[in-house]
């Protein structure tokens, strides 16, 4: 597979732009474009009765139930799909059940979508929050790390569940998500861990199994694909979940559990289409170009005194994801990009990217004016990155000549 045969597979590129803020929302592969249009043209019907067409329909939404499962090695009755990220969070913050007592801790690194729906419903319930906040380089590169977990003591026989990220959508910096929850679970093996991995989907495999979580959630449209989102609910959690459904339906699945609506079919079916384009490259291939474009960007930073980089430096996978985000001093963020827009075809942002608690509280950044977003995915191509180190080099060029 080369980049040209990669970027062919997606019409947005045809555009001459540079699309450099992809955490944002990627560009739609093509085939996942057309099984959308495929379906609402010919099997735009109600599912689940015994004509062909509804047979046709109903087969393609499995189908793509089932391709997701594999995907995040799970079962079907272990996901649910919705609207967004933060709706299933949310469904999931209000079915869980609480007892007098309990205590929710929520990362500070988190995007807000995984830390509202808990702050809100401890408001309701009266439950305590602990705060989890990295206690080592938080300036510049905090971490989520288990060691850093424990030493806080965090975690105790009241906790019912512990919320943080696999990546930052800021830092791009990776959890070691399968460290935390052992760590968790050998303090409390009843606490529960749920993950928002909408970061981090785009770059690399999801194994829950091999993860050892009981909530895990990310977006399609991050991953080349629609406006829905899947959240996977471990089968031993569902116990703990009221039901939101309606009430003559089975109990036995997350979709039913906490689906609340028949959902978007031609979005949830056209996930199948994402899959097998994503298969079709391989994440060996998809590290390995997105490790290259990191690392040209990362290297120019690294060498510039004048930009702050937030997230680790180096560009090593095991550590990084290509989300990367910094402030050139003495100039606004917002000032910035619009040179970087006047003097390019890039196209990053400044903004705070709802992950206020993260600027406000831990970087200690101005979160109105934020930071600068730059990430990429694997259908970037280094020759567009260079061109946005060469827009940088013009900016810090006319910055010191002043």
């Amino acid at each position: 597979m080369t980049i040209d045969q990669i970027r062919a597979q997606f019409p947005g590129l045809s555009q001459d732009r540079i699309f450099a803020d992809n955490a944002a929302g990627s560009q739609v592969v093509g085939s996942c474009i057309e099984s959308i249009r495929s379906y609402m043209s010919e099997t735009n019907v109600q599912l689940g009765f015994d004509y062909t067409i509804s047979k046709q329909a109903t087969s393609r939404v499995d189908k793509a139930l089932e391709a997701t499962a594999r995907y995040m090695n799970a079962s079907t009755d272990e996901i649910v799909f919705g609207y967004s990220t933060a709706q299933i969070v949310r469904a999931v913050s209000i079915a869980l059940k609480f007892c007098p007592g309990d205590e929710i801790v929520l990362s500070k690194l988190d995007h807000e979508s995984h830390i509202s729906p808990w702050v809100q419903v401890a408001k309701w319930k009266g439950l305590k929050v602990r705060w989890w906040v990295p206690s080592r380089y938080t300036s510049t590169n905090p971490k989520l790390e288990a060691d850093d977990l424990i030493a806080q003591g965090l975690v105790n026989a009241d906790t019912r569940i512990v919320c943080f990220t696999h990546t930052s959508n800021v830092l791009g910096s990776i959890t070691d998500v399968a460290a935390v929850s052992r760590a968790i679970k050998s303090i409390n093996p009843n606490t529960l861990v749920s993950v928002d991995g909408v970061a981090y989907a785009p770059h690399a495999p999801i194994d829950v199994q091999a993860f050892g979580v009981d909530f895990y959630y990310f977006s399609w449209y991050k991953v080349y694909g629609p406006h829905i989102a899947t959240g996977f609910v471990t089968k031993s959690a569902l116990q703990h979940l009221e039901y939101l459904g309606h009430y003559f339906l089975p109990k036995t699945s997350a979709q039913y559990i906490l689906g609340l609506t028949s959902g978007s079919y031609e979005a949830i079916q056209s996930v199948s289409a994402v899959i097998e384009y994503v298969n079709s490259v391989g994440w060996g291939w998809i590290e390995k170009q997105e490790t290259n474009l990191q690392e040209r960007l990362l290297s120019f930073i690294r060498s510039h005194p004048d930009i702050q980089l937030y997230g680790d430096p180096r560009s090593d996978r095991a550590v990084r994801m290509p989300v990367i985000s910094f402030r050139v001093s003495d100039r606004s963020c917002a000032d910035v990009v619009r040179e970087l827009y006047a003097k390019s075809k890039c196209r990053p942002t400044a903004d705070n990217y709802w992950a206020r608690r993260l600027l406000e509280d831990v970087l200690r950044v101005d979160v109105d004016d934020g930071v600068i977003r730059c990430s990429f995915v694997h259908y970037n191509t280094v020759d567009e990155v260079q061109s946005l180190v060469h827009a940088l080099e013009q900016i810090l060029s006319t910055k010191a000549k002043l």
